[in-house]
C-alpha cells in the first residue's frame, strides 16, 4: 500500500518527524530517477507549482502538470477514472483541488497504488503547514522542531484550510496556537484536520487580535478572500478590517516577534506593505521550504514503498 500526505493529522508523530528530518537533510538525486510525479491542478499557484516542480527535478524525477481545463475532474472525466488512468503511469501524484473528498476517491479507485500529496484542499494544507514548522524551527531553534514546544503563534485573519493545518502541526509539537478571527470565520471542530482533537499545545479563539498577538513570537496571517470567494470580496474587507496586520498591531507582540504569511498576499488588506517588508518578516524563508516540504514528503513516500 502507498503512502499518502493528505492531512497532517493523518501522518504519524514518527512519520511526521522523519518528513521534518528528510526535508533539510543532506540527499543525492537519486530517490526519483527516472521517475514521473503528476500534478493536477483545479487552482492556479507560482509557490505551489514552483516548489513541487523544483523539489521533483532535484531528487531527479519529472513532473507532467495538468491543469483543470485538461482535466476536468467530475466534470470531462470523474475524479476515479482520472486516479485510474494516472495510476497506469505514475507512483504519485499532488494535487491542488477544490474538494477533499477527491482524495479518498483516488485512492479507493486505484487500491492505494498511487502516492497522493495534498497541496491544498478545501479542509487542509499540509505541504504549507510543514513548510511553516521548517521556518519557525530555523528561526527559533537552529531547524530543531522538536525544540519548539512552549512558543506562542498567533493566527490572525479568516480560519481557513492553512489554518487547520497550521494549527495541528504546531499543537501536535508543544506550541501553544492563538487563532483571532471574527464570529463566523473562526475554527470549528471536526473535518479531517481537526485542531481540538490535538494534544501538546494549547489551543485557544478569541475574536480579538490584539487579545491574540500578547506575548505572541509568531503572527501569520493570510489572505481574506480565498480562491472561489471572489463574490465576498466587498463583504470581506468590512468584516475583516480590524484583522490587519500592520505596524500598530505587530507593536502590541513581543519586540522579538516574527511575521508569516503563506502568500499570495494582498498588500494593504490582510497586511501592509510595512510590515511584509520588515526585518521581522519570515515571509521569503517560507517560501524556500515549501521546497523543502516537497522534498521530505517525497523522501518520505519513497522510502515507504522500499
Amino acid at each position: 500500500m502507498s503512502r499518502h500526505f493528505i492531512t497532517v493529522d493523518s501522518v504519524s508523530t514518527k512519520d511526521l518527524a522523519t518528513i521534518y528530518e528528510r526535508s533539510c537533510a543532506p540527499f543525492d538525486d537519486e530517490t526519483l530517477k527516472g521517475q514521473g510525479v503528476a500534478l493536477v491542478f483545479e487552482h492556479p499557484s507560482l509557490r505551489t507549482r514552483a516548489s513541487s516542480s523544483s523539489a521533483v527535478h532535484e531528487l531527479g524525477g519529472y513532473v507532467t502538470f495538468f491543469s483543470d481545463e485538461e482535466i476536468g475532474l467530475d466534470k470531462r472525466e470523474s475524479a476515479e477514472d482520472v486516479g485510474r488512468t494516472l495510476s497506469q503511469m505514475f507512483a504519485i501524484c499532488a494535487l491542488r483541488v477544490r474538494s477533499h473528498q477527491i482524495f479518498e476517491r483516488m485512492a479507493s479507485a486505484t487500491n492505494n497504488e498511487m502516492s497522493l500529496i495534498n497541496l491544498l484542499s478545501d479542509a487542509a494544507h499540509p505541504t504549507q503547514a510543514v513548510a511553516d514548522v521548517l521556518t519557525i524551527a530555523e528561526h527559533f531553534a537552529h531547524g530543531d522542531v522538536h525544540q519548539l514546544a512552549g512558543l506562542h503563534v498567533a493566527y490572525v485573519g479568516d480560519a481557513t484550510n492553512v489554518t487547520r493545518s497550521l494549527s495541528v502541526a504546531l499543537l501536535g509539537l508543544g506550541v501553544d496556537v492563538t487563532v483571532a478571527a471574527p464570529d463566523g470565520y473562526q475554527l470549528t471542530k471536526g473535518g479531517p484536520e481537526d485542531p481540538f482533537a490535538i494534544r501538546g499545545g494549547e489551543l485557544r479563539l478569541t475574536d480579538s487580535p490584539e487579545d491574540a498577538v500578547r506575548d505572541a513570537d509568531v503572527i501569520y496571517t493570510d489572505a481574506w478572500v480565498s480562491m472561489g470567494l471572489e463574490a465576498e470580496t466587498a463583504q470581506r474587507r468590512r468584516v475583516f478590517a480590524p484583522y490587519r496586520v500592520d505596524e500598530a498591531l505587530v507593536e502590541r507582540a513581543k519586540p522579538s516577534t516574527v511575521v508569516l504569511h503563506c502568500l499570495p498576499a494582498h498588500r494593504g488588506d490582510e497586511i501592509t506593505d510595512e510590515v511584509l517588508d520588515s526585518a521581522a518578516s519570515l515571509v521569503w524563508r517560507q517560501v524556500f521550504h515549501r521546497r523543502s516540504a516537497m522534498l521530505g514528503v517525497l523522501r518520505w513516500i519513497k522510502e515507504g514503498k522500499k
